[in-house]
């Protein structure tokens, strides 16, 4: 009897012991994050990246002066505070202090020097040297004071140090890796990178020296590239991702259904259109372009292809831009293009190619349903959606726009900055054509020219939204794009997943990232 009660305390003891070390751990429990994407990145240096999704990645380790919150508002981040002087040439920065990169060199005034000296050195030829070549130089005047002076005055000057390229990475990461930096990222952000498998994922862990103390929240996160729809819907739907975006339209209502998981619908600025490469036939010719802005119907494309989460195309730039102009939607009208088409010399329309910029499942849904439209009015497309190397080799590295293999090109674009200039000038001035930026339509219009021109120097808002509004008409009216829709963005969380959020610009935002 002595024997079984000794025997039946062991046993609560144990059980007791093992409902604590349960509780322990799961307080302890460590917080891994997966995050569903539905392509692969090109880069981990978001100065050498021309898609957002890696810049958006590289929000992980890396960190600018300025960011953007959730709602596209600017904030400080790195900076202190700043001032502008009256002549729009110089912009003096109060860095924060006591702020270390992931490797443990300190970020300072010479960090910022050296990375803007980077890129705006065109013999580094990394993609974004656009965006910051009115850097005349970078100055530092103490530790934590930098001035950088401008070539000529640029108005949408802070907006682009908002913009998620223009991040601080380490000079001695730079130093150690050269060109390859974009392989072994060093910044000051909350979590410090792991790993990177091309094509299967990327892997950060929390950085324990990070400035902002508490944070982050979560102990890792690993970014996951799943390029078909179904199977990114199906690791929602098992537990294996915490958070997926896009979310594809035709799965919406399945994942609704899910009593763990949550849809959110939100706003975007991201645009898409097809360009047409106005320096070779047929689509040198207003009427054709004219003719397939007529020919697809904007409403069906976008029920069919997105779920019916878009609207058509309202001009050139999306509404949420700062000053975007309201110039459409382009109707649709079959028997107009048709028309079009034969006073263009095409009574039995032309055959062409498309290619798309994407290789996900909607990406080739569309290409497939403009092929459709087209051939309605006669235009036959063989449509190929390229993979990155392609991208580079056919489309952004071509030298010369009379020989560029490129004809019709589904593509998007997001102003990151927030403002008309980076909605306007990397697609659609002179300077931008291939291989210096995205001008893929290589389209150019001296008064367009000049309206840009003229933009950049100004700072009165209402003369710049008169010069903005301008531009814009001009570029509608020669329909260099088939102008087709502006996204509304669709995710999906477990609802033990919060404070990630898809920003207006198809970015992401993850400051106040938690798991429970």
């Amino acid at each position: 009897m002595q024997y079984a009660l000794s025997l039946s305390k062991l046993s609560a003891a144990l059980a007791v012991a093992a409902a604590l070390a349960f509780t322990a751990s799961s307080a302890f429990a460590a917080k891994n994050v997966v995050i569903a994407v539905d392509s692969t990145f090109t880069t981990l240096d978001p100065y050498d990246a021309n898609d957002t999704l890696s810049q958006a990645v590289a929000k992980s380790f890396y960190q600018g002066l300025l960011g953007f919150d959730k709602s596209m508002k600017m904030v400080p981040v790195l900076a202190e505070s700043y001032k502008a002087s009256k002549d729009g040439l110089n912009y003096t920065f109060v860095l924060k202090k006591g702020i270390k990169f992931q490797d443990g060199t300190d970020f300072n005034a010479e960090a910022v020097k050296a990375n803007f000296d980077r890129v705006t050195n065109p013999d580094n030829k990394l993609k974004r040297y656009t965006l910051y070549k009115n850097i005349a130089k970078t100055e530092v005047l103490d530790a934590n004071t930098v001035r950088i002076v401008l070539k000529e005055p640029f108005s949408p000057f802070i907006n682009s140090l908002a913009h998620p390229s223009a991040v601080m990475i380490s000079p001695a990461a730079i130093a150690k890796y050269g060109k390859a930096i974009g392989q072994n990222p060093v910044g000051t952000g909350p979590f410090k990178f792991v790993e990177w498998k091309q094509t299967d994922f990327v892997k950060v862990e929390k950085f324990d020296g990070y400035w902002r103390k508490g944070y982050p929240k979560v102990d890792s996160i690993t970014w996951r590239p799943v390029v078909d729809n179904n199977s990114r819907s199906a690791i929602m739907q098992t537990g294996e991702a915490n958070f997926t975006f896009p979310v594809p339209p035709e799965q919406v209502e399945l994942l609704k259904g899910k009593p763990n998981l949550e849809i959110t619908v939100s706003p975007s600025i991201v645009h898409r259109f097809v360009t047409l490469n106005t320096q070779q036939k047929p689509f040198d010719n207003l009427k054709v372009r004219e003719a397939l802005n007529y020919a697809i119907n904007k409403d069906a494309l976008i029920k069919v292809v997105y779920g019916g989460y878009a609207i058509p195309a309202e001009g050139v730039i999306p509404k949420d831009v700062q000053f975007s102009t309201k110039l459409g939607p382009w109707p649709y009208n079959p028997v107009k293009a048709r028309e079009l088409l034969k006073e263009a010399g095409y009574p039995n329309g032309f055959e062409s190619t498309l290619w798309s910029a994407f290789t996900d499942s909607t990406s080739l849904k569309a290409i497939q349903f403009i092929q459709q439209q087209l051939r309605v009015v006669g235009v036959n497309l063989q449509v190929l959606a390229l993979e990155a190397g392609q991208r580079a080799e056919r489309v952004e590295s071509a030298p010369d726009a009379a020989t560029a293999p490129v004809r019709m090109y589904y593509v998007g674009w997001s102003a990151s900055t927030g403002e008309a200039d980076w909605a306007i000038r990397p697609l659609l001035a002179a300077e931008s054509f291939p291989p210096k930026s995205y001008n893929v339509a290589y389209y150019k219009n001296d008064a367009v020219e000049a309206g840009i021109a003229k933009a950049l120097v100004t700072t009165d808002p209402e003369v710049k939204a008169q010069i903005y509004a301008d531009v814009q008409q001009r570029v509608w009216k020669d329909a260099p794009w088939i102008n087709l829709a502006t996204l509304q963005l669709v995710s999906a969380r477990t609802k033990n997943f919060s404070g990630f959020y898809v920003m207006p610009d198809r970015s992401f935002n993850f400051d106040e990232i938690e798991l429970k």
